[in-house]
């Protein structure tokens, strides 16, 4: 699959500092979507598209905190990095809380931008990875029978091939058979690598 450049989408109702964010970010080979308001932007919003968004904290409507919530609750979530004109500590302290990716100060300084952007891109890229390996997973657990959804569990617990079947009330050689066919649906060759598939996924 082609690698996708990634969208930095900038909301800000200052359109100096959209001319100014975006020559800079295309300059740097991002592709570029500007919004002059919250709701603009979340009309727009395509969760699907790679990226991250800068959005300037003190917009009128809704604001950056207002996004930041709309996002986190149903919308696809998206790193962002806030901008504002008062150096507001609380404010800051609260939007890191909330798991944005940086702040920063009008106007901001350029190697500070593309630093805080490469960072969201890059945990932008992390999120969307691991939420495709998990749907992954799940597609293969809902392959599984009942029997076998109840084998793999006491497996993941370390329970041997006979103390599985005690617990189930079979005999040992059919658990070996089920064994056998998670490890082929599930995509593993041995238990641990069974083990660490259900367990990373459970974190």
């Amino acid at each position: 699959m082609a690698e996708v450049t990634p969208m930095i989408y900038l909301i800000d109702d200052d359109r100096g500092v959209l001319i100014a964010l975006k020559r800079l970010l295309t300059l740097e080979g991002y592709l570029v979507a500007c919004y002059s308001s919250g709701e603009e932007f979340l009309r727009d919003h395509d969760p699907e598209v790679p990226g991250c968004a800068i959005v300037d904290l003190g917009l009128p409507g809704i604001d950056g905190f207002g996004i930041q919530e709309m996002l986190s609750t149903g919308l696809g979530g998206r790193p962002l990095i806030f901008l504002t004109g008062r150096g507001d500590i609380p404010a800051s302290v609260k939007a890191m809380k909330a798991g944005a990716v940086d702040f920063l100060a009008k106007p901001p300084d350029a190697s500070n931008l593309l630093a805080a952007v490469t960072q969201a891109v890059k945990k932008d890229a992390e999120t969307r990875r691991d939420r495709e390996q998990r749907k992954s997973f799940e597609q293969r657990v809902s392959t599984l029978t009942l029997r076998e959804r109840e084998v793999l569990d006491l497996v993941v617990t370390g329970r041997l091939n006979k103390q599985i079947a005690a617990d189930l009330g079979i005999v040992e050689k059919t658990i070996k058979v089920h064994r056998g066919r998670i490890m082929r649906k599930m995509g593993v060759r041995t238990a641990a690598a069974l083990v660490r598939l259900v367990t990373r996924r459970q974190d």
